[in-house]
């Protein structure tokens, strides 16, 4: 058995992971990757944004991301408007068809959490959301101090999720996570 790495960053990631993979587990009947589902709830408390924002709020990749708006398109959930403001981008909105697909993603979702979370209190579940939503205030602010203190760096808006990933990826931190983990 691999030893885990008891640090912030590598259980928030672990727990992520973990999460998917249940998710997965449960909803085969939808026919649906969970990037999709993502995707579709994203958009069900983001109605008229745009497919730009839309990747960058839902951490999808933009060319993955107009692969899965076409399937829903097509399968009538979700309609492109043109932007009144700007000519080559494109509003998005659910239509009445994606209901019962959301509400059974959103079921899943909430007996999957519910599994997850056993053991722990309301109190308990409360109390670690609101820590978790500190440490990400914590963070943008953190992130949005180095990007302002850097100029010549891209924003996080303007870099790809892909490109972000293989940033982390560099040499210097794979040799760091070597020693980490040896």
């Amino acid at each position: 058995m691999v030893e885990q790495v008891r640090h912030f960053g590598f259980i928030v990631k672990d727990v992520y992971r973990m999460w998917v993979r249940l998710f997965e587990q449960r909803f085969p009947q939808l026919g649906m990757t969970f990037t999709q589902c993502k995707v579709l709830v994203f958009l069900s408390r983001n109605q008229g944004t745009t497919q730009a924002k839309l990747a960058e709020a839902s951490d999808t990749e933009p060319m993955t991301l107009v692969r899965v708006l076409d399937r829903m398109e097509s399968d009538g959930w979700i309609e492109r408007r043109p932007d009144p403001a700007d000519r080559r981008a494109y509003r998005l909105y659910l239509k009445p068809a994606s209901t019962p697909v959301l509400t059974e993603i959103l079921r899943i979702g909430e007996k999957a959490r519910n599994e997850a979370l056993t053991g722990l209190s309301s109190e308990q579940r409360e109390q670690m959301m609101e820590m978790l939503e500190h440490v990400r205030t914590n963070l943008v602010a953190l992130v949005a101090a180095g990007e302002s203190s850097n100029p010549t760096r891209p924003t996080t808006q303007e870099v790809s999720p892909r490109a972000r990933r293989a940033t982390a990826r560099t040499p210097t931190t794979r040799s760091r996570r070597r020693k980490a983990n040896s």
